[in-house]
This record gives C-alpha cells, structure tokens and sequence, in this order.
C-alpha cells in the first residue's frame, strides 16, 4: 500500500485480489460492512451486526490484527491516520492531493513506517519520523539499523529516536501540531505506525484457547481448540521452526499459506502447515533490507548458545562496476554449529541472500554446509566466494 500512495502503483483495483462479484460468481457469499458480533458455539451460530444469526458446521476465524493506536488526546483529529487496508491507504492518498501536504510525520520506524518515508519522500513531502526506540529498524542489528539510517539521512528523512508522542492539536503553520517528550513538531498529516496486534476478541469471548502472544491458539491443520472451528492468518499463532515455539508473525505470505491449508481439511484433504522461519524483507529507498530465523536474544530464551558475526562483502564481482556493498550477519547455536538467523542488508543481493538463507534455516543445515554451498557463479550476479561463504568460514572460526 505504501507503494500505491507514493503512486508506484496508479490504481487501486491492482491491490484487490479478487472482488466480491467473482466471489459470488464460484458460489461465495460476500457480505461487506457487516461484523461478526458473537460465537455461539453451542448452538454452532455467529450473531452478525446486521441481526442476523448464521449457522455454521464448520467456522473459519480470520479477523487479522487491530493497530495499535496510542490513547492520547488529538488522534480522531482529521489528518491523523493508520495504515493497515486498502480503504486507509485510498484515504491517504486522496487527503495528500487535496489538502497539498507540504509536510508530514511518521509515528513509528517499523516496516510500514520506513515504507512510507519512500512514498511521501517520491511526493516531495518534508518528512520526519520519531520512535521511542534509539534507531530505526529496531529487529536489525545496530550496524545495519545504522546503514538504514544514513539512508534516511540521504534521502532528507529526518529520523528522532527516543521520543513519544503526548498530544495532537491543531497547528499554526501546518494543520496538525504533535506535541511529545522531546518537544513539539507540526505537519499537514500524521502517521500512526507503531504496531498492530491480533483481533482476537471474538476468540476470546467465545471461550477458545489463546496463546502466549496473544493471538488464537491453533495445530498445524488450523484447528482451534472450539470444535469445527479453524484459525488462518494475521489472528492466530504459526509454528517457528527454530525457535521450537508458536509465535505471532503477521505476514501475508503466511496467512495465504494457512487459508489453503485449513480450505483443504475442511474439504476432506488431510494437511499440516509445517511452520515459518520468519522471513521477511523491505525496501527503504535504495536499500534491501532482510532477514530470516531468530536473533540472539530469541536464541537465548529458546535455550541456544548464540554465536554471531557481521561482514561487509560484495553482492557481485568486485571488478564489475556499480554499487555492490552487502552486509550479512548470522548467528548460529555454538554447541552444534546450526545456523539459527540472518539478516543482509545492502543496495543489491539482500532479500536473494536471505531467501537462500532462510531454505538453509527451513532444513536446520549447519554452518559447515553452507560454508561450502554450490552457488551459481557469474560476476554480473556474484563473486566467486558469494558473501554468504564467507560469513559461515567467518563464524565458524568464532564456534
């Protein structure tokens, strides 16, 4: 979405995957506007907001993430926004065209708030960003949070860390006046992009098992502990294969995965979701950013010995020309040698690196293995030692 805003992508019917006409046309009923108020799982209905009271034999919960929004005063006010459907960004987008916003602020330096400094930037809005955090991209390692920002700093982002907002007012020389710890700030329109965590409301008030993170408890079918009820997506836990946990990773990708898994035993198959790795990646103007499995405090409290490294290599040939600086880092359990994360970041090779990375983490290969893995070699794609080797001969020195 932050890609149509900054208008990468021209119109919105692109972003629709399937309208709710072809829904209708394969027999699906599609009913907008309408909100499930009330499991009864007794008598096996769903009281809708409209009055009406739906019966099911199988129900399949897939009520995503809620923003987190502040409980501060001026957030209804108009020009403050969140960003999580296509109806916030198609709102956005029209509020920059007709209000000629000359200048904004983004709450939060997480994926969607790094996205949108690229898009209001492509617009030619002043933008600033604050986050409570001490760097932007927080999950990444300092060194790369770092190269992120210098990258902020190019592109005249201007980045304030440990700072929080306090109130919203109306502005003087812009629309809105953002007040916090650190003093005050105003802009034409505000972002609010600190989070989100799963609706799982209706879960928990029809009696069904939470997890730990909060989100819906499910096994690897989907199933839920409410008999003939299934989980998918954004509401409800998925399996880590290396850290050994059910966790919540709100991802798109992952949601896609676990509707087709759960559509399939509904429909008489017989299908596990085997589980994520947490791969992940982002653009922030001209640089990549990735990473995959766990850091070295999530390796900790999984009861690993975390070892770890950063290089600085080239993501193709050293003799072929143009920008080619890629950093890798991984860490690894030192009792066995298994790679347990990585994160690239860098103006090419990032997200491949962290893809070839992330089949690595899927089959618990250990740092010997892919010290030596076969890459395909050609010097407008690689160099000869891919940075990859030479971070696992770097951290298996380290072991």
């Amino acid at each position: 979405m932050p890609y149509y805003i900054g208008d990468v992508i021209k119109d919105e019917k692109r972003l629709v995957a399937r309208t709710p006409e072809k829904f209708r046309e394969t027999g699906v009923d599609v009913r907008l506007e309408v909100r499930a108020e009330e499991i009864d799982k007794d008598k096996k209905t769903v009281r809708l907001s409209d009055g009406t009271i739906a019966p099911y034999d199988i129900l399949v919960l897939g009520t995503g993430t809620t923003a987190v929004v502040p409980k501060v005063p001026g957030v209804e006010l108009e020009g403050v926004f969140i960003l999580k459907t296509l109806p916030d960004a198609i709102r956005i987008k029209a509020y920059l065209r007709e209000k000629r916003c000359r200048k904004a602020i983004i709450v939060g330096a997480g994926f969607i708030g790094l996205e949108m400094c690229e898009a209001l930037r492509t617009l030619e809005i002043d933008t600033q960003v604050i986050d409570l955090v001490s760097r932007p991209a927080m999950r990444w390692d300092p060194e790369f949070s770092n190269t992120i920002l210098e990258e902020l700093t190019r592109q005249k982002v201007t980045f304030l860390p440990n700072t929080g907002m306090t109130s919203i007012v109306e502005g003087k020389d812009h629309r809105l006046r953002l007040k916090t710890n650190n003093g005050e700030m105003e802009a034409d329109m505000i972002l609010i992009a600190i989070g989100v965590r799963p609706n799982a409301k209706l879960a928990v008030d029809a009696g069904l098992q939470i997890g730990k993170s909060g989100a819906i408890q499910v096994d690897f079918s989907q199933r839920t502990s409410g008999e003939g009820i299934y989980a998918v997506g954004d509401c409800c836990e998925v399996y880590h294969r290396v850290s050994r946990k059910w966790v919540h990773i709100p991802l798109g990708d992952i949601a896609n995965k676990q509707g087709r898994v759960a559509g399939l035993n509904i429909g008489g198959g017989s299908m596990i979701f085997p589980g994520v790795v947490g791969a992940q990646s982002f653009k922030i103007f001209n640089l990549g950013a990735a990473a995959a499995g766990i850091d070295e405090t999530e390796a900790k409290n999984s009861g690993y010995h975390p070892v770890s490294t950063v290089i600085w290599g080239n993501a193709i040939a050293r003799s072929m020309p143009g920008e080619k600086r890629l950093g890798i880092k991984l860490v690894a359990d030192r009792a066995t040698g298994m790679l347990l994360g990585a994160q690239a970041v860098g103006t090419t090779g990032a997200v491949e690196r962290i893809n070839t990375l992330s089949c690595a983490l899927w089959n618990g290969m250990g740092l010997d293995e892919i010290a030596y893995l076969d890459f395909a070699y050609s010097p407008p794609f690689s160099p000869a030692w891919d940075p990859i080797h030479i971070a696992a001969q770097e951290l298996i020195r380290k072991l």
